[in-house]
């Protein structure tokens, strides 16, 4: 263990994880940089904490992803962060990697190796195309038949399943089935000699303090995701956009064609390139996470 630090490894509720959390300042890739190497080259122990502790809620982002899976969400958190601390242990700066890009794999891995552990996965088969299913089922479901969906799947869409992931269709069935038995029915009564039912004791779904700040840090994310896509374009794509869409005013293609002495279907061809560019874009980042 790289080291045992009291604001990783805590009891208590989401809420004060990550109230606690927000306390450790962000870091400047100049900074994630120089204390990278200091860790690296020196085992200068208090970079390494800066660097784990600046990405707690890097982890906390990640495991949000999967919280459908019926799992302890602090539980996740904390196996992320081991998986995090690995990746400080690993992590070579002089490659050239930002250290985010290169611990968002450890973070995963932990995260899903604790799912599978707590899935009994050995039950329904352990081959490569089966784990990578059982993580991609949703996604897929959600892609193809543009939800992801609480019922069996008819012939038709666990062929397309099958094709999209590259595994039979019986594995599509099984893991499909697996991933059913978790769902509870929300009219389950609660104990044997018990009338009450499940949904008779679920709490206020008025949103908390996670759900507040995952929505931020998710609109943050977007917010930053658009920038970086619209950085891509060359400056007369950008004004064109963001006149004809973004400034409020909806210039029209004969006001923005005078501006550059172009014709009307040629700024008509840049806007919808420029748009199909930030498109791309989006979309590669989204995949990555």
């Amino acid at each position: 263990m790289l080291m045992s630090e009291p604001s990783i490894y805590v009891d208590g509720d989401i809420t004060q994880y990550i109230g606690r959390i927000q306390a450790f300042p962000m870091l400047s890739q100049e900074d994630e940089v120089k204390l990278a190497k200091n860790w690296y080259e020196s085992h200068d122990m208090k970079a390494a904490h800066k660097l784990i502790t600046s990405h707690l809620r890097f982890v906390v982002k990640i495991a949000m992803k999967f919280k459908n899976y019926g799992l302890s969400l602090m539980e996740m958190i904390m196996e992320g962060n081991i998986g995090l601390i690995h990746s400080v242990k690993k992590f070579n700066p002089n490659l050239g990697f930002r250290f985010s890009t290169y611990a968002i794999w450890w973070i995963k891995a932990s995260i899903k190796e604790y799912i599978l552990r707590s899935w009994s996965f050995v039950k329904i088969g352990t081959t490569q195309a089966q784990r990578k299913l059982f993580f991609s089922l949703r996604k897929t479901k959600r892609k193809i038949l543009g939800c992801t969906g609480n019922g069996t799947l008819v012939k038709e869409e666990v062929k397309l399943i099958a094709d999209e992931c590259s595994v039979s269709e019986q594995d599509v069935i099984e893991m499909n089935d697996r991933l059913m038995c978790r769902d509870k029915s929300l009219n389950s009564l609660i104990g044997d000699s018990s009338d009450r039912e499940l949904q008779d004791i679920i709490p206020s779904h008025q949103p908390n303090q996670e759900a507040i700040y995952t929505e931020k840090e998710e609109q943050q994310l977007r917010s930053n995701i658009l920038n970086a896509a619209f950085s891509t374009l060359d400056e007369r794509a950008r004004d064109i956009l963001t006149s004809r869409h973004l400034n409020g005013k909806n210039e029209t293609l004969e006001t923005l064609s005078k501006r550059y002495s172009v014709s009307k279907e040629r700024i008509r061809q840049i806007e919808e390139q420029a748009i199909a560019k930030i498109k791309k874009f989006v979309r590669s980042k989204q995949e990555s996470f």
